[in-house]
This record gives structure tokens, C-alpha cells and sequence, in this order.
């Protein structure tokens, strides 16, 4: 299979839809329909079942769809990276290192100061990504490695080694009566009058209906939780940033949180691996 005959495929999957498909990808219909039925028949399986009205996935289908959005991933990743490489202005490429904003703050300084005292160590730039980004920036290659927490971020495909577990903590504003507390229970928290949970965005961009104010950094989230908006469970590392008008309380009943560093498991990078060790020997 070509790349081209994938990128073709996955327009049609995604749109159900020939017509539309065709103008996605700035072609006429008639030539597109043909690749699809060539596709089939080079492997011997219907991938889309068609009626005049139309267009569905078959089981086949669904699992070439998996696959060609992991290829075409992985090649758009390393155009990405090649071009990255070719541009270093040190004559050894560096390293693009990707973590949500606000998350391991301390670990992550750690990490680059010792990582830069390193005699080996290359250039290390700083993705600061939103909430789920870091996996998305990873595999489309805007990112060689990145620090990831589970069991929230998707590692599959990903090498990964982990780094430190830690325990989930209620941030509230500043004189809320539960702040007192040495600790609380994830049910005193959900539906606390005036503080709902915050609204991340999905995948997509959109957010899920609910009572909260919509976040997309944690700095926003802490204005909000400062303000009487808001309060949000995270891990403790994320906690009050020095604010005033934020406090942390411990979740007992929440689940702990794994920090993992993350790469493709093709990565050949020196700095990528000297990261790495750098990373799991703090």
C-alpha cells in the first residue's frame, strides 16, 4: 500500500461520504472512487459497504482505518523530525522535550539542570502543551520524547520509564470551609455548591456539557479556583504554585498518579536517550 492510497482511505472513512472526501482532498470523485476499489482488491476485502445513499464501514474498514491513521502518523512524524534535524544550527540535533503547563514544575527543572551538566548533552527546547496534548505532539512528531501521567495520558505504542507516583490533591479557594480539613474523600468534593469541576477540552476542541467553567491551562485553572469559580482534583505536584488564594487538600480515595517519560520506540536520538537516563536516575 501507498501513503497516498491511505490518505485517500482515511478521507472517505472519516467522512462516509465520496463527495465530500473528494473535495477534502482536492480531487475529483470518479478517480477517488477507483483507488478505494483498487485498495480492495489488491487486499482481497471490502472496506466500505456502499448503497446510493450511502457510505459505512465494514469490520475490515474499521481496522485499516486504526492502522493508516497510525502510519500516516508516524510518516508525517518523521518529516517532522528530519526537517528538525536538518535545520540545527549546532550540527547535532536537539531535543524537543513536551509536558502539560503546570504538571511536574519541579521535576521537570530538576531534570533539565541536570541534564544540561551532562558532557554529552544537546539542546533541549520545552513544549508547555495543554490538557492531553503532550501524546498528540508526540506521535505527530512535534515532540521526541514527553513527560506523561497516567492513568490519564494514552501511551500506548510509546516506550516509556517511570519516573514518580504521586497522591491527588482538592485545590479550593483560600477560607472554603473543606480547606481546613487534613484531608477529604472524592465524594466531598463533586458536587460542592458554587465550585463545580472544571471543563477540559476534548480531542477535538469542543467541551463536554456541564455546570463548570471551562480550563485550558492550569494557570486559568488556579485564576478560576482563586475566584470562588472553580475547584479541581490534581496531582499534588500541580498543587497551589505559591498562590495565596489557592489551598491543597489530600484526596484519599483518589487514584495515585504515575509520571512516565515517553518516546517512539524507534528513536535512535542520542539526546533522546541521554534524557532518558538522566531522567530515571533523579
Amino acid at each position: 500500500m501507498e501513503t497516498r492510497e491511505l490518505r485517500y482511505f482515511v478521507a472517505v472513512a472519516e467522512e462516509l461520504h465520496f463527495g465530500r472526501a473528494a473535495e477534502r482532498l482536492g480531487m475529483a470523485q470518479p478517480p477517488l472512487s477507483r483507488a478505494i476499489r483498487q485498495l480492495e482488491r489488491r487486499l482481497g476485502v471490502e472496506l466500505l459497504e456502499r448503497t446510493s445513499r450511502t457510505v459505512a464501514m465494514t469490520a475490515a474498514g474499521e481496522t485499516l482505518l486504526d492502522e493508516a491513521r497510525a502510519v500516516l502518523d508516524a510518516v508525517e512524524a518523521a518529516e517532522r523530525r528530519t526537517r528538525r534535524a536538518a535545520h540545527t544550527t549546532t550540527g547535532q540535533p536537539g531535543v524537543v522535550l513536551a509536558t502539560k503547563a503546570g504538571a511536574s514544575t519541579e521535576f521537570l527543572a530538576k531534570l533539565l539542570a541536570a541534564y544540561a551538566a551532562e558532557p554529552d548533552a544537546v539542546p533541549v527546547e520545552v513544549i508547555l502543551s495543554g490538557i492531553g496534548e503532550q501524546t498528540r505532539v508526540l506521535r505527530d512528531g512535534r515532540a521526541d520524547v514527553a513527560l506523561l501521567h497516567l492513568p490519564f495520558d494514552d501511551t500506548a505504542g510509546f516506550d516509556t520509564e517511570e519516573l514518580r507516583t504521586e497522591r491527588q490533591v482538592v485545590l479550593l479557594p483560600a477560607g472554603h470551609p473543606l480547606g481546613a480539613r487534613s484531608h477529604v474523600l472524592t465524594a466531598d468534593v463533586t458536587d460542592l455548591p458554587g465550585l463545580p469541576l472544571p471543563r477540559w477540552p476534548e480531542a477535538d476542541g469542543t467541551y463536554r456539557d456541564g455546570p463548570g467553567p471551562q480550563a485550558d491551562n492550569h494557570a486559568q485553572l488556579l485564576q478560576l479556583i482563586g475566584l470562588g469559580r472553580a475547584c479541581a482534583i490534581v496531582p499534588e505536584s500541580g498543587g497551589t504554585s505559591g498562590r495565596g488564594d489557592v489551598v491543597a487538600v489530600p484526596v484519599l480515595d483518589a487514584p495515585s498518579v504515575t509520571t512516565v517519560i515517553a518516546w517512539p520506540p524507534h528513536s535512535r536520538s542520542r539526546g533522546v536517550a541521554g534524557l532518558v537516563r538522566t531522567a530515571t536516575s533523579l
